[in-house]
């Protein structure tokens, strides 16, 4: 299973929004490029600290790079390293391109023939020969996830963020690349298409390394899914949401997983006034 890890931490990226989780990142260059021939790096990793290169790659398997026309771009003078992985975009037009990685992935546990308690973890189509015909009391949680970041060369506009209708998505009413510290943003999350209401969201600023905290801004939803907030000093940001919220855990036993659990990460930029 070529993208299992990139599932696993996906997904585990929206149970936790502390300083010590393990979070998957798509850091760009810069989410504004100019110049006659426009190109963008992007980084792919999974770390401890935000934006630093300390734990191992993101796997790029299953990278989709939308341009602004719908069509699809490949990536680019790919390097694969130890604790991270590189790659370029080539942006030819004018507009705003989205970098995304979408994943699936099934995990739970069963009890086989015996009554010993067995766990697992897949894909949807592995599902069959994850767990035997005879196993009983199963439990499964399927994940949904969707890890992005935009850049955008010339106007930046709004085609790539048509929503697909399925799993959590940012529709933003402010373009993620035209924000400016201090000024208004509006955002609206859509679940499976429909508006996010009371949606809980968090921004972490990189360079956790150099504050000594993890200076996160949480944020709701409103009944249509909106929120509008100040946006903070200029820099490097990881937006964060899952869905449902997680339950509390329960001391002594491992945490309670829903039956369906959706994420969303994506980095932005904000940029000085």
């Amino acid at each position: 299973m070529k993208l299992y890890k990139s599932f696993i931490a996906l997904a585990l990226a929206g149970l936790s929004l502390s300083a010590q989780a393990h979070k998957p990142w798509l850091l760009p260059s810069s989410t504004i490029v100019e110049g006659k021939e426009a190109w963008v790096t992007v980084d792919a990793a999974i770390s401890e600290g935000l934006f630093d290169i300390d734990h191992q790659p993101l796997k790029l398997d299953g990278i989709v790079i939308t341009g602004p026309d719908g069509g699809k771009l490949a990536m680019e003078n790919v390097g694969n390293g130890k604790l991270r992985n590189t790659f370029d975009v080539k942006l030819p037009k004018p507009g705003t391109y989205r970098i995304a990685l979408v994943s699936q992935s099934v995990m739970g546990s069963y009890k086989d023939k015996a009554g010993e308690m067995k766990r697992f973890r897949g894909t949807e189509e592995s599902l069959a020969k994850d767990v035997p015909a005879d196993a009983t009391d199963v439990k499964l949680t399927r994940t949904q996830g969707r890890l992005e970041t935009f850049v955008s060369t010339g106007t930046p506009d709004m085609a790539v963020f048509k929503p697909t209708g399925v799993g959590l998505e940012l529709v933003p009413v402010t373009h993620p690349n035209d924000m400016r510290a201090g000024e208004k943003a509006t955002w609206r999350f859509l679940l499976d298409g429909k508006p996010a209401a009371n949606q809980g969201f968090s921004l972490i600023p990189g360079g956790v390394r150099y504050r000594g905290t993890l200076g996160e801004i949480r944020k709701n939803t409103d009944a249509n899914g909106e929120a509008t907030f100040e946006l903070p000093a200029a820099g490097m940001y990881l937006v964060s949401s899952a869905w449902p919220a997680a339950a509390p855990q329960v001391p002594g036993q491992p945490p309670q997983m829903a039956p369906r659990r959706v994420t969303y990460a994506a980095t932005v930029e904000i940029l000085p006034q």
